[in-house]
């Protein structure tokens, strides 16, 4: 612990040092990163010197104990080691807690994208009430919402959308929901009464400008379209729809939900960026394998997350074998409760890798 401590604390004074430097002084983007950074530190700053104080007076009422013979001193120094003990295994939680890494997305805007998986009509219906829950629910956080292409189905389902979330802690709030979706209930048209089970898959993906990824138009092929709607009637009658392919990565985005092509293609750009530096995060995360122990299941899509099941009202997680008794509120947008617990049980994994 106090090797790490002095870690940090020489990386603290090294940045004030820089911090009085005048061609740190004379650059506003230098000069923001390193406040930042020291800003950062200052707290475990802070609790290492109160961690080297308690410690030190521990080990001062172990001294006197061993040579103390009076037995009223004897019982007060007994009782001051007890309560410095407690007080050292506290502050050692919570300086693992300021070790744990920061999230340097937390707060970044993000892209959902929510797919009808198996399931048919079905599972189509089921992408329309999560795409509602999730509007409601960044409603509730004051979150704002952009759709930015979507197609639907003649019954009221939607087969694909995308669509934003813009709002400090979007991405904290919302990057557990990656993964498949799985409702059961009894369809409308299913006369026999016989519950059905149908898939959706979600896709979180961080929104991020375009000095975070550089795309060469020369990697870019470029597809103009007539839209078309539910059924196969057109939107419009000129070629506004947007259909963008990223030769190196072979990732395909299509907008078609404006009736510019200049604005389509503005939203395909920020899905394609957002795609490409998913598959750049995947890659860097597959290439620290320690980093999977601190997160909740893998966030592959091909994982399923939750079970929506309506004759029992109960919406499950599992990943965390969270089962609530209040879908209703659920699909109503009130995610607050499982969040939180995934949320928790995040925390917990990260402090136990710390701990390790």
């Amino acid at each position: 612990m106090l090797e790490k401590l002095k870690i940090i604390e020489d990386r603290h004074k090294k940045i004030t040092e820089q911090l009085c430097q005048p061609e740190v002084l004379r650059d506003p983007n230098k000069l923001r990163d390193l406040s930042r950074g020291r800003s950062e530190l200052d707290n475990i700053v802070n609790l290492a010197a109160k961690y080297r104080e308690v410690l030190g007076n521990l080990e001062e009422a172990g001294t006197m104990l061993e040579v103390e013979e009076d037995p009223e001193m004897l019982e007060f120094l007994k009782d001051e080691k007890t309560s410095l003990e407690k007080e050292l295994k506290d502050l050692e939680k919570k300086i693992l807690l300021e070790l744990i890494p920061k999230d340097p997305h937390a707060h970044k805007d993000i892209i959902m994208e929510i797919r009808q998986g198996a399931g048919g009509e079905e599972a189509a219906l089921f992408g329309a009430d999560l795409l509602r829950m999730y509007l409601k629910y960044a409603e509730k956080k004051g979150f704002k919402t952009e759709i930015l292409d979507i197609h639907e189905k003649e019954l009221g389902g939607i087969k694909e959308v995308v669509f934003s979330v813009k709002g400090k802690g979007a991405y904290r709030a919302l990057k557990f929901e990656s993964g498949v979706h799985r409702v059961q209930r009894v369809p409308n048209t299913e006369a026999s009464g016989r519950i059905h089970t149908s898939t959706v898959t979600v896709a979180v993906l961080l929104e991020v400008e375009e000095v975070e990824v550089d795309i060469n138009p020369t990697d870019l092929r470029v597809d103009t379209y007539r839209s078309s709607g539910a059924g196969g009637q057109h939107v419009n009658k000129t070629d506004s729809a947007v259909r963008l392919t990223h030769e190196p990565t072979g990732i395909v985005v299509a907008c078609q939900d404006e009736r510019s092509q200049r604005q389509n293609r503005e939203k395909a750009m920020r899905i394609l960026r957002a795609k490409i530096y998913e598959v750049a995060l995947k890659e860097q995360e597959r290439k620290i394998a320690s980093s999977r122990k601190t997160q909740v299941g893998t966030g592959d899509r091909s994982e399923k997350i939750r079970t929506y099941n309506f004759p029992q009202s109960r919406v499950t997680d599992h990943r965390i074998s969270l089962s609530l008794h209040n879908l209703e509120y659920a699909l109503e947008g009130d995610l607050d409760v499982i969040i939180a617990a995934l949320q928790k049980n995040e925390r917990e994994e990260q402090l136990k890798a710390a701990v390790e």
